[in-house]
């Protein structure tokens, strides 16, 4: 699926790709910001592909673009200093920026200013997370589409932290017991020390055991008897590893 389309599911990106294609034969100024990861670079070079791009920390290089096109996208525009000495007459200028100060000085060098919705603002975040999911299943060659905890995936860093975390779902979820044991086994090698590494080391089998005991039978009753444990020593295990 091209970038284009998969944000075309967004209204408000729609909103900021209708206001590019209405200016595309204007030489304004243009900017486009928003928080980091939020994909203005790539919607950006999916609405200009043959126009070229600079990186604005890269003075030089700037200046001398803006000497030899009429059109030009600059990316990193908030690492820029003293932006309003620059030119932008009878030019086509597309600036990306991540959230940036000086808000009147921007104002009155951009004609048009855009803002990148983060994730939790779309409204087709979940038409965001299947598409990363599907792209991520193939990846790792899933046989079926598996079910994410979609309350626990990570927005912090919009769509880097987004696929991280359900990189980490799906592989959590369909690891093998053998693979489990692999990981263990390379973790344990890196910290294994001390004078009493066993007890020091049970917990990354115990903890999660009780938990996921915890929420399938939802009996502390239940779960002494499946785990053939003392219910009074079940009791302390859960005190013990905070899962009350």
């Amino acid at each position: 699926m091209k970038a284009v389309e998969f944000l075309n599911h967004s209204k408000k990106i729609e909103h900021i790709i209708k206001g590019f294609t209405l200016t595309r034969s204007l030489f304004v100024s243009s900017l486009l910001v928003g928080e980091k990861y939020t994909g203005k670079r790539v919607l950006i070079k999916t609405l200009f592909p043959n126009t070229i791009s600079v990186d604005a920390s890269k003075k030089e290089e700037l200046l001398l673009a803006l000497k030899n096109n009429n059109e030009i996208i600059i990316y990193n525009f908030e690492k820029l200093i003293n932006f309003e000495d620059l030119s932008f007459e009878n030019k086509r200028i597309i600036a990306i920026a991540n959230p940036i100060n000086n808000s009147i000085k921007i104002e009155k060098k951009f004609a048009f200013i855009y803002k990148m919705p983060n994730l939790e603002e779309r409204e087709d975040l979940d038409k965001l997370i299947e598409f990363f999911q599907n792209q991520i299943e193939q990846e790792l060659m899933v046989e079926s589409s598996i079910e994410l905890d979609k309350d626990n995936l990570d927005l912090s860093l919009n769509m880097k932290s987004l696929k991280a975390s359900i990189y980490k779902q799906l592989m959590s979820k369909t690891l093998t017991a053998q693979e489990i044991e692999d990981i263990l086994f390379e973790y344990l090698l890196k910290n294994i020390d001390g004078n009493n590494a066993y007890r020091d080391n049970l917990y990354l089998f115990e903890k999660p055991l009780i938990k996921a005991g915890l929420q399938t039978y939802k009996s502390q009753l239940k779960l002494s008897k499946v785990l053939g444990l003392n219910r009074n020593t079940l009791r302390k295990k859960i005190q013990e590893h905070e899962l009350n």
